[in-house]
């Protein structure tokens, strides 16, 4: 049975809320590992003499935690069956 964690992460562009995604993702991959999905929670911008200075979002990242352990398990219990 895979285990999901989801944790909540905040990032911003001033490029588009494409690209805050994208930024979440990649800031995201450099510490956790096995990333299934990205939820949008919220977005927002923020606005300066009447024009959009940055974009942001709040995602809900989604990813399973000990998959590595269970694929050794696995490779036991084939090896134990030889």
């Amino acid at each position: 049975m895979a285990i999901v964690k989801v944790i909540e992460v905040i990032a911003s562009s001033d490029k588009s809320f494409d690209d805050a995604v994208k930024q979440a993702v990649k800031e995201t991959s450099k510490t956790i590992r096995n990333i299934d999905s990205v939820w949008v929670k919220d977005m927002k911008v923020h606005v300066k003499d009447g024009k959009i200075k940055s974009y942001g979002v709040i995602c809900k990242v989604s990813f399973r935690v000990g998959k590595d352990k269970e694929k050794g398990k696995e490779k036991g219990k084939e090896e134990n069956k030889v």
